[in-house]
C-alpha cells in the first residue's frame, strides 16, 4: 500500500479495481510479473484520467497471498510493471490499496467490506460520496455502494459474469475501463 502525497482541494479521485479493470484476470490468480499482462487500451484510459486531472487509486483483493501463490515481494514487482508501463504511456497512480487476507479470514479490508475504501478516505482527507470507483465484480460495486461512491462495471474480467449473476443491475455499464474514463472525462469537460 502506497499514497504519493495528500489530496489538494479540488483535485478528483477515481478507484480502480486491479485484476479485470487494468489487467487480464485468471480463475488461477496472477502470480508474477509475467503473468500481468495489462488489458487493451486500460494504461492508456489511466493516463488520459490523469490529463484531466483524476487521481487515480487502486483497491484490490489478494488472497493469493493468503494462499501462499506469491508473496508481498512478488505483488510488488507486479506493481512495479504496473508503474512502469503506465509511465511509458504518461501516466500514475496515486496510490495502491491491498488486501492479501483470505475468504475466511474475516478481515475488514477484504471487499466486500469497506476497509481499503475506508483507508483511502483518511489517506486522501476525502469522502468517498460520488467518486466513481470502476470494478468487474458485485463485491466491487457492494463496496462502492457502502461508502456512498459511485460504483461502475466493466464488461471485462469477471463484468459478463457479474452482468449474468442475478444481482441488481448497475446503473453504470461499459465495455472497458477506456469507455468509463471517457465517460468520466466528457461529464468533467462538460462542467468546465
Amino acid at each position: 500500500m502506497y499514497q504519493d502525497s495528500p489530496a489538494k482541494p479540488g483535485e478528483r479521485l477515481v478507484v480502480l479495481d486491479r485484476d479485470g479493470v487494468i489487467n487480464a484476470d485468471s480463475d488461477a490468480y496472477i502470480k508474477s510479473p509475467a503473468e500481468w499482462v495489462a488489458l487493451p487500451g486500460s494504461l492508456e484510459a489511466i493516463a488520459r484520467l490523469n490529463r484531466a486531472g483524476f487521481r487515480i487509486v487502486v483497491f484490490t483483493n489478494q488472497s493469493g497471498i493468503a494462499r501462499g501463490l506469491f508473496d508481498e515481494a512478488m505483488l510488488s514487482a507486479m506493481h512495479e510493471k504496473l508503474a512502469r508501463e503506465l509511465a511509458a504511456q504518461g501516466g500514475k497512480l496515486s496510490g495502491i490499496y491491498v488486501c492479501p487476507h483470505g475468504p475466511k479470514d474475516n478481515c475488514h479490508c477484504r471487499k466486500p467490506r469497506t476497509g481499503l475504501l475506508e483507508q483511502i478516505s483518511e489517506d486522501f482527507a476525502c469522502t468517498l460520496e460520488g467518486v466513481p470507483i470502476i470494478g468487474d465484480s458485485r463485491r466491487d460495486l457492494e463496496a462502492a455502494e457502502a461508502v456512498g461512491g459511485r460504483p461502475i462495471l466493466v464488461r471485462t474480467g469477471k463484468g459478463l459474469r457479474t452482468l449474468k449473476d442475478g444481482g441488481a443491475p448497475p446503473k453504470e455499464v461499459y465495455a472497458d475501463l477506456a469507455e468509463a474514463a471517457g465517460r468520466l472525462v466528457f461529464e468533467m469537460e462538460s462542467q468546465s
